[in-house]
Formats: C-alpha cells, structure tokens, sequence
C-alpha cells in the first residue's frame, strides 16, 4: 500500500480527456485533474456529524482504476487528497470490508474512514410503482450513518461505506434515453399526477452523497430538463448545501421523520428529527417538492403516543407553502435475520425494540432472506390507528401509500 503526494497537479479546464492515474503497486499514484473542483476549492476536512464527532474523515480510498481514470472519479480523489489509495479490482469485493464478520466491532469506524470509488456496471431503472413509478440507476451505494434497521449491510457484508460511482455520464444518459421512451404520463398514480419519478437514493442517502461529489447535483440538473419525470429521495441528513442547486420543481425530498428517542435509538449519526423538520420550509422555499415519510414507524410501548407528539411537532414547524404540497408515506418496520444478528454485535440496545417475535411474523424477501414484519391481522390495526391519528393533527398531509 502507498500514500500519494498530497498536492496533484491540475490539468488545464480545456483539456480534452482526463489523464488516467499510473498504477504503482498495491496503490494510484496522484491522479491529474481535469480543472477546478466544481464542488469546492481544495481538500475538505473532516465533516461533522450529531454531537460533534465526524460524520466523514476520509482516510483510505478503495479505487477501481477505470473509475480513478473518469473526471468524477478524479474530482472525488481531490477532495481527499491525504488519503490512503487502495487499488481493487471491483468495489463489491473487498475482503477487509465485505463479508468479515469481525468488521462489527468497528462499524461506525469504517463509515466514518473509508470511502469506494467504483463503476456501476449495469445501468437500468427497475419499476417500482410505490414511491416513485422507477428506481434509477445507483450513483452511490452504502451511507456514512448506521441507521439499526437499515437494509444495505444485508448486501454488503457487516460494513457499507459509502461507494460513490464514477460513470456519471453513462448514467444520466442512460436516464434520459429512459425518460425519453416513456413520453408523457397519461393517467396520475399515487407516485405523481403528471410526471414519471424516478428514486435516486434506493441504496444511499442523497444529501451525504452531495458531500462527496457532484453526482447528486448532476441529477437534480438534469431532471430540471426533463418536463414529463421528477427525480426523488428520501434523507435523514440536512444538507442545505443543497439549498443552491435551483431544482425549479422537478426535485422531491422526503424528509424521514420518526419520534426523537426512537430516532435517538435507531438513527444512528443522522440529523436530529427536530433540524429536518425545521429544514421542510427552507427546501420548499429553494425549490424543491417536500414530502415527509413517517419510517419505520416501529411498534413498542407508548408508539402512538410518540407519533402523536411528532405529527403534532410538524405541524407547528412548517408554514403553509409546505402544507399545501405535503404527503407522506407510511412505512412500518421490516427487519432482517442477518441484520439482527449483526446488530447484536454493535448496538443490541437496538434489537430490543427491532426484533420482537412476539409481534412479527416471517417474511421470505426477494432475494431469499429471511425477513420479520408486524404480524399481519395486527399491523392493519397499527396502520389505521397512526393513519386516523395524523388526519387528526395535520389533515393537510395526504396519505400516499401506508403499509
């Protein structure tokens, strides 16, 4: 393993083509620039999470050497330019940080230090019809927070720092041949009335993503062009970095939002609930549709009363242009064996409340797991209490979907 120089050599703005990096042993070698960082000027430093401790501190690189040769993956190499480089042969196989069960013990460690810089290589946009009409093409995978209950490690092997994909170009060409092909919506569904929306953020959290590259601002660019799609994420990160991007309308956030000691629990290094909500008006304000998702509401003493409080907190905190285009959507916790496990060995105060046998009930997934979810003749009940109880405290919040 090698240390770079820690001053690359920019390249003038005009140049045709980005240098590729010259592979030196186990490592890269300083990548020259295609010009200035568009994201900002020079390296960054350590970015803060809740509570003061850093949210990133990028120390080490794991770099595919096509995605160090492409102008996204240089301008992310410059940002951390004292960072270890690692050279691999694909980012979905690393055997310090995938598959190696004595990673739990310093998994918020690996969030916080280690970053991937990859290429995705199979672009598609996967229907969904729930949340969006689409889920697009990943510009990320993994996340810098620990959220107890979150999916992606169930993938990725005990650790998932954030993996930032460097074929930018390939992807939104890809979205707008897709877009192209659809044409316009001709009936509204429970996704948007008018427009086709395509999820961006299935396996990352789009405002940490913006940290880290310009990806994220790239999409919400491009989607400005597109009259017949929106794009759409869901986060429980303010970034009002974000705030500058001039989304004209065809971006939706959706804050996730669940009640303060829960979130305390289970959202671990996420913005405190009480910040994303007092953020909804600032978004809206900046240009961008606002929804909320009330995820994972997780059944356990004294849940509605909890969620009483929250709706009641949103309503006092947001103004009326955010009232006018609110929703929501209703996600009730699913939660995995594998994760449980994992979970166990990290933050067990967590499985407390997660793994309850007593209320849940088996579900096979998709891809064979082994999933646990409220007990089904029960869960109605749980959905159309929290339901009722939010079209009592803010009835200008439609319901897009509840399960």
């Amino acid at each position: 393993m090698t240390t770079r120089p820690t001053s690359p050599t920019p390249t003038s703005p005009t140049s045709p083509t980005p240098t590729s990096p010259t592979l030196t042993g186990p490592g890269l070698a300083s990548p020259t620039l295609p010009g200035p960082d568009p994201i900002g000027p020079g390296p960054v430093r350590p970015i803060p999470g809740p509570g003061g401790r850093p949210l990133l501190d990028v120390r080490r690189i794991y770099v595919e050497p096509a995605a160090a040769a492409l102008p996204r993956g240089q301008q992310v190499l410059a940002r951390w330019p004292d960072a270890e480089l690692v050279e691999v042969a694909s980012h979905w196989q690393i055997p310090e940080l995938h598959g190696d069960q004595a990673n739990v013990a310093r998994w918020v460690r690996i969030k916080t230090e280690a970053l991937v810089l990859g290429t995705l290589k199979s672009l598609s946009a996967r229907p969904n019809g729930r949340s969006a009409d689409f889920i697009a093409p990943s510009t990320a995978n993994g996340c810098a927070m620990a959220c107890a209950y979150c999916y992606v490690p169930r993938r990725k092997g005990y650790s998932n720092p954030v993996t930032v994909f460097a074929n930018i170009e390939q992807i939104t060409g890809y979205l707008r041949r897709h877009i192209a092909r659809q044409g316009p919506k001709t009936e509204p569904d429970q996704c948007d009335p008018l427009a086709w929306v395509y999820d961006l953020g299935e396996n990352s959290d789009c405002s940490v993503d913006a940290l880290l590259s310009d990806n994220v601002a790239d999409l919400v660019q491009l989607f400005t062009t597109q009259p017949t799609a929106k794009a759409s994420f869901a986060t429980k990160y303010v970034n009002r970095g974000l705030l500058e991007l001039e989304p004209q309308g065809r971006t939706r956030v959706r804050f996730s939002l669940m009640p303060a000691a829960m979130a305390k629990l289970t959202d671990i290094r996420t913005t405190p609930v009480a910040e994303r909500i007092a953020a909804i008006d600032d978004f809206v304000a900046a240009g961008y549709e606002v929804h909320v998702n009330f995820s994972p509401v997780i059944v356990a003493e004294g849940w509605l009363e909890a969620w009483t409080e929250l709706f009641d907190q949103l309503a006092d905190g947001i103004g009326e242009a955010a009232r006018r285009q609110l929703a929501a959507e209703v996600i009730f916790l699913t939660h995995n064996e594998q994760l449980h496990e994992v979970n166990l060995g990290w933050h067990p105060r967590a499985e407390e409340v997660l793994w309850r046998p007593e209320l849940q009930e088996a579900k096979q997934s998709q891809n064979g797991g082994r999933n646990v979810r409220y007990r089904s003749g029960a869960k109605r009940g749980y959905v159309d209490a929290l339901t009722a109880r939010l079209a009592e405290r803010l009835p200008s919040c439609r319901v897009r979907y509840a399960f």
